[in-house]
């Protein structure tokens, strides 16, 4: 009951709700104008308000007296690295940082482009970045040069901050080649691009436009937070869109903060000065939302971990930095804990150390099977929250709030809605659906504060994404269904985006690649289960007639291809050749069936295939090829 009152008042007076929650910040100018309309007719929070997300992550922490407190624990397993910074040493390096990018010509306004590994400079930057009103957009490290010039050709960044390199497992990876190579195919050319040298015998190409970053720290003038409006965004963060163009959700400052304010304490239950972990990248929402600002508008103590759940060295890691650092709670996606499981099936590694600090382990990312699900529980013995949210919405829409009160866990639900969130269930027609019956996931709206504003120079595709399906809607993308108590089941995507360990993954942009392959005379790209990843990309192949090439080359010539263009992230490595695909009498690939097919579910052959016979056909293809596809 206290959940539903607390969830019912953000429903019907949200206005008042989240004005006491702005309340728990240090504004330079408190707002009066709480909800508001931009000239979009779309909804902001706070427009006359000022603030500055860099100030209230370090500078309120040290004149509230907690300078000397943990604010990030810094653990690299793969360079065997820990590092304990304190809030008055993370006010020195973001300070001269933000000092450095002003000297170099960095405003209010401007935007930057952070493409860095799981290093503290990567966080110094984007604090550095929302310090002097800079709009950062942070690439995750993971991505091969061409998505990256796309990111460039959008925002058209003044400066790039950049690594030497990131490590993966046994692996370099060469972050200031990979950002040259996109500069030159991008139209749009930054003028400076800020190198952190990691001092690893890396090589580092030089360009007339680098400027080194240490140098540049050292030799800058600390300076002060500037103030800015509320609604002036603090960054841009591209994610999948459905025609293969990345989107470029912008978030505000001012809802930002207050949401995630609210997030630590009554989503995941922590008090100022406890430790929190989430296992994710700041090239992520997760890294945004709940390695950097979350945390430290909140003043815990955040955990920045470079390594892998596995292999660094092995499955106990997670367990290790728990018990190490005093973790209360953990944040991981079901793919991490799902690869764990693999190397570890007993949890004997677990019982190595001792996890009694942690009160809450929750899961997020993609959809957690029960099995994942149960067997956390098992292990670590605590309460294990599955719950959903996306880029767009920056923080959770559904979720068991513990700050408010444990809940039931649901095995397969990811909890009720979070407040502010007036979640419904449509139908094609727009009409609430009755429980059980699976529909379209919508938000009524006003989104809560924190949700994206618009699309980066793109406010029509932001209208006919999200709010033109369904009048008075924010449409997620997503389908699913409420059970008779309001628990709310994700189902997946309603579209072509597959999440793969968390990381959501255009298929059209894949097949664009795919299909322009000398061989191929028409392809289908689409995501199937994988035991570990949760889902991963499966690409059929009809070649061109008298193509006489091997068929083992081409599809290793595709799956570079793939690699090349998006990057290791996509996880392409499986690519089969059919003489057909099965389509409608209209020309349209059966995309869906073709995954259920794969996956071994229940399925209905439309009427409108134009011929049923192919179906035997690609059956015969995955039963040939199908040994470890899944794994």
């Amino acid at each position: 009951m206290k959940y539903q009152k607390f969830y019912q008042k953000s429903i019907q007076s949200p206005e008042q709700f989240w004005d006491q929650q702005a309340q728990q910040l240090d504004w330079f100018k408190i707002p009066k104008t709480i909800l508001s309309k931009d000239k979009y007719d779309y909804n902001q929070w706070f427009e006359d308000g000022q603030l500055n997300l860099s100030y209230l992550c370090i500078d309120k922490h040290i004149n509230d007296g907690f300078g000397e407190q943990n604010a990030i624990i810094y653990d690299s397993p793969v360079t065997n690295t820990k590092e304990h910074i304190s809030f008055n040493q993370l006010h020195h390096e973001v300070a001269k940082l933000a000092g450095g990018l002003q000297s170099l010509g960095l405003k209010k306004g401007d935007t930057c482009i952070i493409y860095m590994p799981m290093i503290p400079q990567a966080l110094y930057a984007m604090l550095a970045c929302v310090r002097i009103g800079v709009i950062h957009s942070v690439v995750f490290g993971g991505f091969a040069p061409h998505e990256l010039a796309i990111r460039i050709d959008d925002c058209k960044p003044k400066a790039i901050i950049t690594a030497s390199n990131g490590i993966e497992i046994e692996r370099i990876i060469p972050y200031k080649p990979f950002v040259d190579e996109a500069i030159s195919q991008a139209k749009n050319k930054p003028e400076h691009v800020i190198v952190f040298d990691r001092k690893l015998d890396v090589e580092i190409p030089k360009k007339d436009y680098d400027v080194d970053y240490t140098t540049l720290v050292e030799k800058s003038t600390a300076i002060d937070a500037v103030s800015v409006a509320s609604i002036h965004p603090s960054y841009i963060l591209y994610t999948s869109g459905t025609t293969g163009t990345p989107k470029g959700i912008i978030r505000d400052t001012g809802g930002y903060a207050t949401a995630l304010k609210f997030s630590m304490k009554y989503i995941y239950g922590l008090d100022e000065g406890d430790v929190f972990w989430a296992a994710s990248d700041v090239g992520w929402v997760v890294g945004h939302s709940y390695i950097v600002y979350g945390p430290l508008l909140n003043r815990n103590t955040t955990i920045l971990f470079e390594g892998k759940p596995i292999k660094t060295p092995d499955a106990s890691t997670f367990w290790r930095v728990i018990s190490e650092h005093n973790v209360k709670v953990m944040f991981t996606a079901p793919t991490a804990i799902r690869a764990i499981k693999k190397e570890d099936p007993t949890g004997h590694m677990l019982k190595r150390f001792d996890l009694s600090c942690l009160k809450y382990q929750f899961l997020a990312g993609e959809r957690c099977d029960v099995a994942t699900l149960t067997w956390t529980e098992e292990k670590l013995n605590v309460p294990v929250i599955d719950h959903w949210w996306q880029t767009e919405s920056g923080w959770p829409m559904l979720a068991n709030m513990v700050g408010v009160g444990l809940q039931e866990v649901r095995p397969g639900s990811a909890g009720f809605p979070v407040c502010g969130y007036d979640i419904q269930i449509l139908n094609e027609e727009g009409e609430e659906v009755e429980a059980g019956v699976e529909g379209f996931v919508t938000v009524k709206l006003p989104l809560p504060p924190g949700t994206l504003t618009n699309l980066w120079g793109n406010p029509d595709r932001f209208k006919f994404g999200y709010l033109n399906r369904f009048p008075g809607f924010y449409f997620s993308g997503d389908g699913g269904y409420k059970d008779e108590d309001g628990y709310v089941f994700i189902t997946g995507r309603v579209d072509d985006i597959i999440n793969v360990a968390g990381h959501r993954l255009s298929t059209a942009e894949m097949e664009e690649i795919v299909a322009s392959h000398r061989a191929v005379a028409e392809c289908a790209v689409f995501g199937v289960h994988c035991e570990i990843k949760g889902q991963k990309p499966l690409g059929l192949v009809v070649l061109k007639s008298g193509e006489l090439s091997d068929n083992q080359l081409i599809q290793k010539e595709i799956i570079q291809d793939v690699r090349k263009e998006i990057g290791a992230v996509a996880s392409f490595r499986d690519v089969l050749v059919v003489n057909r695909l099965p389509k409608t009498r209209s020309g349209k690939i059966l995309r869906k069936l073709l995954r259920n097919i794969a996956d071994e579910q229940q399925y209905n052959i439309p009427s409108t295939i134009d011929d049923v016979k192919i179906i035997d056909e690609i059956k015969s293809v995955y039963q040939a090829n199908f040994i470890g596809i899944h794994k």
